[in-house]
């Protein structure tokens, strides 16, 4: 049965955020807000969880899981970053935006696309996941919350509580995010490439 837990939009309580961390770190799989729509996190080294996406939301093997990540910092230990790609990222982090670029040698093979080494890198702009990730001293790992059959990500998180009850370790209710997913921003090749237009501009990439 999934706990469902209320945490402030603006500031976080932090007891609350201490507790979904340490349900990631035991391996269980939660549902968190971000600044573009919900979305399920885990923790950067368990496998499990990654059967479990695939599971509830029906991907196969090369469906992109993206790394949540505090900082340009964090981004630099896990992705592969020349001085454009950095520049790119440092006007459009934190903010809905997903960067495709290519994985480091840190990233688990199981976390990158299959064919493409690549991994998605995310820095979002909502102070419920800064703080967790601030608690966690490290990146994790993350999904968006569409299921099958949805044309829109969920936004209701009592609803949530009742679909994934059996699916889910936890909750994490801070209102409505929205619909809108991110902006995938494809930075593998010489320019930047849109493979999804979402929450956030996408002007600056063409």
């Amino acid at each position: 049965m999934s706990q469902l837990l209320h945490v402030h939009p603006v500031n976080p309580e932090r007891r609350l955020i201490r507790q979904a961390a340490e349900v990631l770190r035991g391996g269980g799989l939660i549902v968190y807000p971000t600044d573009s729509c919900y979305a399920l996190g885990f923790h950067i080294g368990d496998k499990a969880p990654i059967r479990e996406i695939r599971r509830i939301r029906k991907t196969d093997k090369a469906h992109n899981f993206t790394l949540v990540c505090r900082d340009l910092t964090d981004i630099s230990n896990y992705a592969k970053v020349d001085n454009w790609h950095y520049r790119m990222l440092k006007a459009h982090t934190p903010g809905p935006y997903t960067f495709i670029l290519k994985a480091s040698r840190s990233v688990p093979r199981r976390l990158q696309h299959e064919k493409r080494k690549t991994i998605g890198i995310r820095v979002p702009d909502h102070p419920v996941p800064q703080a967790l990730l601030e608690e966690m001293g490290e990146p994790f790992m993350s999904s968006s919350l569409i299921l099958p059959g949805d044309d829109l990500p969920m936004t209701d998180p009592e609803e949530m509580a009742v679909r994934l009850k059996n699916d889910v370790a936890l909750v994490l209710a801070s209102g409505s995010c929205g619909i809108e997913p991110t902006t995938v921003v494809d930075m593998t090749g010489e320019f930047p490439v849109v493979l999804r237009e979402g929450k956030g501009a996408v002007d600056d990439f063409s």
